[in-house]
């Protein structure tokens, strides 16, 4: 394999113009499933699939084509949500005017798409494809999704044809101001995030792949996932997601590894860090729900022991909770089973990226005054 054709991964610097990979999503403006319908048989999360939509297919049939009109873009994989759409692309040359210009031709044509669904009647043009069609969920390599792309499913050409038609003359009879004042129908820009090393693709692929999965779980159980305001702890005010009834537990204790105990373990002296560790999990199994933002990596091993052992326990975090949010991989299935309350003193900030020391040291305190309180 020639040099250039060896994965790269970004550098500082050289995001949206470099090599490197690149996770894409786009979204319906108010989240109405119109690229698709989500199925699950015997109330199983596990067979859950989305049946496409005409507007669904076509929105796909413009992610494959992306490399015809890109030859230095692969999309490596995809995952098409009634509401959304996931992809991962992956660029092989640096490009003169970067992934940003590939991204945005993908959404005006999405955009049209989009313009034309608005319009046209849900019988006429909204046909079923056949099963494989439908159920077919990306390219796991390129070879393999453009082999796939032009033997299963001619049909989205066709489609997207259909509707960049109607677009088309949909804009002329009504005028340029008119055309462009419909409703949009996707937010304004997909989201678009460069990974910066190789460990990255596979947990964006696992991700991508366990979103219908994920909103299957929400549907059969959605009291622990739905956003709950205005959760009163000893005067102070909380959103949470999860299991509010673990605030009606017999007993409370924090998690919080002082620093004492860890330049002890430093030293050499590893035994009051590693008794204070046990002492939580004992704790757990004997009852006691466990409070804490888990902050460092001691407190992170306490609560993996608690996810392995499905123990339940309360954790804070420093960032609110937006109206679509779901708990990472790691709290999902704990989440599920009703095992674990996420909690926020603070509004949602989208622009949040790193939690201050302050940030720190008021959710340690908050763990203790909710142990105090409850």
């Amino acid at each position: 394999m020639a040099e250039q054709e060896k994965w790269k991964w970004q550098e500082p610097g050289a995001a949206w113009k470099g090599v490197g990979l690149y996770h894409v999503t786009l979204t319906i403006t108010d989240r109405s499933p119109l690229l698709g319908r989500l199925e699950f048989a015997d109330n199983d999360p596990g067979k859950a699939k989305v049946r496409r939509t005409a507007q669904g297919n076509a929105i796909v049939n413009c992610l494959l084509s992306i490399p015809y009109h890109h030859p230095e873009v692969q999309v490596l994989h995809f995952c098409l949500m009634p509401d959304h759409l996931h992809a991962v692309l992956y660029v092989r040359h640096t490009m003169p005017t970067g992934v940003k210009g590939v991204v945005r031709g993908f959404w005006q044509a999405a955009k049209k798409l989009g313009r034309a669904s608005l319009i046209i009647p849900p019988n006429d043009i909204r046909r079923n494809y056949q099963e494989e069609a439908h159920n077919y969920q990306g390219a796991h390599n390129y070879q393999e999704g453009t082999r796939d792309y032009q033997e299963k499913m001619g049909g989205l050409q066709e489609e997207t044809a259909r509707l960049e038609a109607f677009s088309a003359g949909l804009r002329e009879q009504m005028g340029d101001d008119a055309y462009y004042q419909l409703q949009p129908v996707f937010t304004e820009m997909p989201f678009i995030r460069p990974m910066g090393h190789r460990a990255q693709l596979p947990n964006t692929i696992r991700y991508i792949d366990m979103n219908p999965q994920r909103l299957a779980t929400k549907r059969l159980k959605p009291g622990f996932f739905r956003v709950q305001r205005g959760i009163m702890i000893g005067g102070r005010s909380y959103d949470g997601v999860g299991n509010t009834t673990l605030l009606m537990a017999e007993a409370f204790a924090a998690v919080h590894v002082r620093s004492m105990m860890v330049k002890a373990a430093e030293q050499g002296d590893v035994e009051p860090l590693r008794n204070y560790k046990n002492s939580c999990v004992l704790a757990a199994r004997k009852g006691t729900v466990m409070v804490s933002p888990f902050i460092s990596s001691d407190e992170k091993q306490v609560m993996q022991v608690l996810l392995q052992e499905q123990l339940p326990f309360i954790c804070l975090t420093d960032n609110g909770f937006r109206d679509y949010y779901k708990p990472s991989d790691v709290l999902f299935d704990a989440c599920a089973a009703g095992r674990v309350l996420i909690l926020s003193p603070w509004s949602y900030d989208a622009g949040k990226r790193h939690i201050s020391r302050a940030e720190c040291m008021a959710l340690n305190n908050m763990a203790e005054d909710i142990c105090n309180k409850l």
